[in-house]
């Protein structure tokens, strides 16, 4: 089969390897039909980060068909439509019934994270729980729907888990940091909780556009103290709630200096940073939550239904279509910020 492999910083390629088999009982062989590059995924593209090379692409946002299944599955058969999330939670431990399926107890670190996704096929562990049913096949959605339901699998209830995780509430004023597809998600969450005032940081022209059509009331471009003056006036005085969806120590900084005391930071943005200390927030009483999010368990609540019923459309985060044969052209795209998310073709 066709699959993506990262060479090195700034190049991945697509080989021929051998198709994944069933490895354990609780293992789904998965036909991937729509594949896609995360802003995580950049990590490594742009700046190598430690990985190896001629790896394992980073890829974990898909949709596909069940192809074979392993003898412990019980709620997919050959032949379903799912989305394919990038976390593996249980169901059934603490952390997943509280709705931390991100985090699952049972499958701790990396274990409970998926990588390899741009590719063909993919064989997706402790699956029983985690992979959700979409209805009928792909051929009954349109391309607009198919790129909303791949947003399930990854950005959107990754947005979504910074709105919870920072208690956003109806009236909430709240700013998001970050202006990628987990940010403009974001944007989407925070609307979808109540919040009545919706503050965009963002330089880029076609991503405020798009922010506003999500439901953001303003944008702010200006970044560090000026920013953080800008979100003051705006909103007559601090944020109740920020949503930090970058990862680096400058977007945490921006969220904490947008808050009135007291207020509430959601992060989500995969940390490059170590250098903030848990009492660095203590003086302005800071409520500060946030991790890898619950996909399957917004997915199955309510994400799902609220694509399908059209309430929400995430998809419009994909901006540019690929092949898989044109994925470094895709990672490319997304680096030099010629396109939000590039979706990637893989089959019909």
């Amino acid at each position: 089969m066709k699959a993506t492999i990262f060479e090195k910083e700034g190049l991945v390629t697509v080989q021929e390897v051998e198709k994944p088999s069933l490895q354990a009982d609780d293992d789904v062989i998965i036909k991937v039909v729509r594949a896609c590059v995360c802003g995580s995924d950049l990590w490594s593209y742009a700046h190598g980060d430690n990985k190896e090379a001629h790896s394992v692409n980073d890829g974990h946002e898909a949709l596909g068909i069940v192809e074979e299944i392993g003898s412990a599955i019980t709620t997919v058969k050959p032949g379903d439509f799912v989305i394919v999330p990038f976390t593996h939670g249980c169901g059934e431990c603490d952390a997943c019934r509280s709705g931390f399926d991100g985090t699952c107890d049972r499958h701790q670190g990396a274990t409970n994270w998926s990588h390899g996704f741009q590719s063909e096929y993919i064989r997706f562990h402790y699956a029983n729980w985690a992979l959700i049913k979409i209805p009928g096949q792909p051929s009954d959605y349109t391309e607009g729907m198919i790129k909303s339901l791949l947003t399930l699998a990854d950005v959107m209830p990754t947005g979504y888990h910074a709105a919870r995780c920072a208690h956003v509430q109806k009236g909430d004023k709240v700013v998001v940091i970050g202006d990628g597809a987990v940010g403009q998600c974001a944007v989407i969450a925070a609307k979808m909780r109540g919040a009545s005032q919706i503050v965009l940081m963002s330089r880029h022209e076609d991503r405020q556009e798009m922010a506003i059509q999500s439901g953001a009331t303003a944008i702010v471009a200006e970044r560090g103290e000026e920013g953080i003056a800008k979100v003051r006036e705006i909103l007559g005085g601090g944020a109740d709630a920020a949503l930090e969806c970058v990862g680096t120590e400058a977007a945490i900084d921006q969220a904490l200096g947008v808050l009135h005391n007291g207020g509430r930071v959601g992060y989500v943005g995969v940390p490059h940073y170590s250098n903030r200390p848990l009492g660095s927030t203590f003086a302005q009483n800071i409520l500060v939550a946030g991790g890898s999010a619950s996909v399957t368990t917004y997915d199955k609540q309510f994400l799902l239904k609220e694509v399908l019923d059209g309430n929400i459309n995430p998809g419009r985060v994909f901006t540019q279509t690929y092949d898989l044969d044109d994925i470094n052209q895709a990672y490319q795209d997304m680096q030099n910020r010629k396109t939000i998310k590039s979706m990637v073709v893989v089959s019909d």
